[in-house]
């Protein structure tokens, strides 16, 4: 196989994987697979400029970034309370009408995230490498056990869900990512089972000597405060609890962990915060960390000798980790539409010009942060009142 047929491949494997965690409302996830088959048709655009489909492959690419900022949106947006979903949700049912399947509601995909990747986030990092890679890797240095419970708190787009996945690779787990208001609202009439059967496989999996991490998204939707609450949604939180109990309490020196990703910490009632013995806040990157990423975003795009990584890490204050991507996605996409729409790319031989500071200058300038300032206090307010690094 080519490598222009790898590359078509991968950006058809992530955008169908983001479309079906979008249909199911994981977010956070389908952001992470749409931005994947941007990346795959970039690539496939510069390695093969005269391909005849890349005109399409740019466009199909944009459509993904509208789509992403879409989602960014409705995260940060106030979604209804669970009690407030319609009737055909609380019988978990699917959009399409049939049922939401096990199978069809957790990603078992092994993630390839590497440590180099979670740009910044020291503190982070250095928390969950304590909580545990540390003890997978010497358990007898630990006579008190240590903690299976790990929850990641901050703004959204910050490196949440790659840090889960990260810790995931490092200590070579089997990894359950599952989205808690997927749960909440299609799992309702068969939820203890599935719940229970989701526990039950990942013990069986570290018994058998694999460590196993069950990482839950937007996990205010199902340990939050909630109220009007029907019978279905009280049986899903009280099984989730009576898992995670057994696996704090019970759980000998197996090695399965819970990771909990929130954008709405202080919506969690305190009878599940306490279960997560590590609380973590993943904040916006710093000025070194802004760097790091546009370093990191920028080394595969070609710059002219004008464009200052540090004036850029200076101007983006208040971005996210997501937000700097976007930028370098946005910068490359509109220099292609240009080669495109000039009627150049019809000329085997011919390049797209390179980026210039210009170009991010015109990207910043058109875009805001995805977190206000009103957001990141209460952030750094929670994260006094409970953080436990």
């Amino acid at each position: 196989m080519s490598a222009s047929q790898e590359l078509e491949k991968a950006a058809t494997r992530h955008a169908l994987e983001a479309v079906r965690l979008d249909k199911q409302g994981s977010k956070g996830l389908a952001i992470t697979m749409y931005q994947k088959a941007i990346e795959s048709l970039l690539q496939l655009s510069q390695l093969y400029p005269e391909y005849s489909l890349n005109k399409v492959y740019i466009q199909r690419a944009i459509a993904y970034q509208e789509r992403i900022k879409a989602l960014q949106g409705a995260v940060m947006s106030t979604e209804p309370r669970t009690g407030e979903t319609n009737n055909t949700e609380c019988t978990g049912k699917t959009h399409e009408g049939g049922k939401s399947t096990y199978e069809e509601l957790i990603v078992m995909e092994k993630p390839k995230v590497k440590w180099e990747e979670v740009v910044g986030l020291d503190p982070a990092k250095k928390a969950v490498k304590e909580a545990i890679v540390y003890p997978v890797q010497r358990p007898d240095l630990f006579p008190l056990g240590w903690p299976r419970g790990i929850l990641l708190f901050g703004p959204p787009g910050c490196g949440k869900t790659l840090l889960a996945a990260a810790v995931a690779t490092e200590i070579d787990a089997t990894f359950v990512s599952i989205d808690a208001a997927s749960i909440m609202s299609k799992w309702l009439g068969e939820a203890e089972q599935n719940v229970a059967k989701l526990f039950g496989s990942v013990r069986k999996s570290a018994i058998e000597g694999k460590p196993s991490i069950v990482f839950i998204d937007e996990l205010e939707s199902l340990m939050g405060k909630h109220s009007n609450e029907v019978g279905g949604e009280i049986r899903v939180r009280n099984q989730f609890l009576k898992e995670m109990d057994g696996i704090v309490d019970k759980g000998k020196n197996i090695h399965v962990y819970v990771i909990g990703a929130t954008n709405k910490p202080w919506d969690l009632d305190w009878g599940f915060i306490r279960r997560f013995q590590k609380r973590i806040l993943v904040p916006l990157p710093d000025h070194h960390t802004r760097l790091m990423m546009f370093k990191l975003y920028t080394t595969n795009l070609q710059l002219t000798t004008d464009v200052d990584l540090h004036e850029l890490a200076r101007i983006s204050e208040g971005f996210s980790g997501s937000d700097i991507r976007d930028v370098c996605q946005s910068a490359q996409l509109k220099l292609i539409g240009e080669f495109f729409e000039t009627g150049q790319a019809n000329n085997k031989q011919a390049k797209p010009r390179l980026l210039t500071m210009d170009d991010f200058r015109q990207i910043l300038e058109e875009r805001k942060p995805s977190v206000s300032l009103d957001m990141l206090s209460l952030y750094n307010r929670w994260s006094e009142a409970f953080k436990a690094l």
